[in-house]
C-alpha cells in the first residue's frame, strides 16, 4: 500500500510538450513543490529557470537530452551535457540514438552514452538511458539495457512519451529481469492514473515519469478513516 507522499517521492514531473510556455514552466514548478515530487523534467532551454524556480525546495531539476529521437551527434550530446550541469541540473535522461541501435551498431550506442555518463558523472549527475522501448521487440529492449549497462549509465527508462507504447509492464518486465538488478529503471509514457503508477512502483521501478502528476496524486486512496 503507497501512500500519496511515497508515490510523489519517485515521480520526475514532466514539463516537455512543445507548446508549453514560460508561464506553465512556473505554475508546473509550483505544483511540485506543492506536492513534494521528486523532480521536475524541463527542455534543455528551461533548466535554469527550473533550478531558479525550484530553489529552496527539495525538488530536482532533471531534464531532456536529445529529445526525443536520440539523433544528434555524440559530440553535440556532450555539448548539451555540458551546458544542461552548467545551468543547474541535476539529472540528465539521454534518448538513445534508436536508428543506430535498430542498425545494429551496437559500439556507437556504447560510445555515445559513455560519453554523456562520463561528463555527468565527473559532476556527480545521474544519467537515465530512454530507449523508446515501443519500437523494440523484447530482445531488443534486453539487448538496449545492456548497452546501457555497459556505457555506465544509471537509469534504464521506457519511453520519450512522443513514440509508441509508452509504459508498459511486459517492457519493464524485460528491464527489471536484465538489468533490475544493477541498474535502476523509470516508467514513462502513458502513466496518467493511480492505479497505474502504483502497479508498476509494485512492479519494481523506481521512477516514474509522468506528466499528469495532479490527476494521478489525486487519485489516492484516502488515508485515515474518512
Amino acid at each position: 500500500m503507497y501512500t500519496k507522499k511515497q508515490v510523489a517521492k519517485t515521480i520526475d514531473h514532466a514539463v516537455l510538450k512543445p507548446e508549453q510556455t514560460s508561464a506553465d514552466l512556473k505554475a508546473n514548478a509550483k505544483m511540485c513543490i506543492e506536492n513534494d515530487v521528486f523532480s521536475m523534467c524541463v527542455k534543455p532551454c528551461d533548466i535554469k529557470a527550473a533550478a531558479g524556480l525550484l530553489k529552496n525546495s527539495d525538488v530536482k531539476v532533471s531534464c531532456v537530452l536529445s529529445f526525443p529521437h536520440g539523433a544528434d551527434t555524440t559530440a553535440t550530446k556532450v555539448f548539451q551535457a555540458e551546458q544542461a550541469i552548467a545551468d543547474g541540473v541535476d539529472e540528465i535522461d539521454m534518448v538513445m540514438n534508436i536508428g543506430r541501435f535498430l542498425s545494429g551498431d551496437y559500439d556507437y550506442i556504447v560510445n555515445d552514452i559513455k560519453a554523456v555518463v562520463e561528463v555527468a558523472h565527473r559532476n556527480n549527475i545521474l544519467v537515465k538511458v530512454i530507449q523508446e522501448s515501443g519500437f523494440l521487440t523484447p530482445e531488443q529492449i534486453a539487448k538496449a539495457c545492456k548497452l546501457s549497462y555497459e556505457a555506465g549509465a544509471d537509469f534504464v527508462k521506457t519511453s520519450t512519451g512522443f513514440g509508441p507504447g509508452g509504459a508498459k509492464s511486459e517492457y519493464i518486465d524485460v528491464m527489471l529481469k536484465t538489468v533490475g538488478d544493477k541498474m535502476q529503471v523509470k516508467a514513462s509514457g502513458g502513466i496518467r492514473d493511480w492505479e497505474t503508477a502504483v502497479a508498476f512502483l509494485e512492479q519494481g521501478v523506481d521512477r516514474l515519469g509522468v506528466g499528469s502528476t495532479e490527476a494521478v496524486l489525486n487519485g489516492a486512496k484516502a488515508e485515515g478513516d474518512y
